[in-house]
């Protein structure tokens, strides 16, 4: 992935899809909680992250503040930053090309002791899972009541409107009911959304 302005969805998005294309789907995507892969909104949903669901890829968030949790993705920062960025180049196109030569060293020729001194490019092997372009409807059971999310990030949940997320705007999620009779679960595919509560007309997490 190129450097970017702006790592927002429309920007970052199409890289991901160049990636897929070439190394096939990940099964998981873990991230920290900044845009564009979290929002503040329902389950953390943004724009991005809702397309790796419906993409089949599970998103993986850390704790806010544990960097820890993905430790060897920030040591891989901390290493980056250092050979490309202290001090940054002096324009976007200097950048890009000390980005491209951090990762030739660090995929293709320095060995790394983790890898038993292997170098990460021999040792790598493309997933199997093949990126499409056009995915298939998300499908739910027969238990769930399924409702198109609008433009509005609304749904319409027996004649009111029920604000769910912008983020799913033209997805469809699917609801089913508890045993009580006036709470429902909300799903969007294998992430669970939260709790509609039909009395008060809003969503519990």
């Amino acid at each position: 992935m190129p450097g970017l302005n702006r790592p927002t969805h429309d920007q970052v998005r199409p890289w991901f899809e160049s990636a897929f294309r070439r190394y096939g789907l990940p099964e998981a995507i873990r991230t920290d909680n900044g845009s564009p892969f979290a929002s503040v909104g329902l389950a953390g949903l943004s724009r991005l992250s809702a397309w790796f669901i419906r993409s089949g890829i599970r998103p993986e968030r850390i704790e806010a503040a544990h960097p820890e949790q993905n430790g060897r993705h920030e040591r891989m920062h901390r290493s980056l930053k250092e050979a490309t960025a202290a001090p940054p180049r002096a324009n976007l196109i200097e950048q890009q090309k000390a980005f491209n030569n951090f990762v030739q060293e660090y995929n293709f020729d320095r060995p790394h002791e983790a890898l038993g001194m292997k170098k990460p490019g021999a040792v790598y092997q493309n997933s199997e899972r093949v990126y499409l372009s056009k995915t298939a409807p998300i499908k739910y059971g027969s238990e769930f009541v399924v409702r198109q999310v609008r433009s509005s990030g609304e749904i319409i949940w027996h004649c009111k409107r029920i604000y769910v997320s912008q983020a799913l705007a033209g997805e469809y999620i699917g609801l089913s009911q508890l045993d009580d009779e006036y709470k429902w679960e909300i799903s969007f595919s294998f992430l669970k959304l939260g709790i509609l509560d039909e009395q008060s007309c809003l969503i519990k997490v």
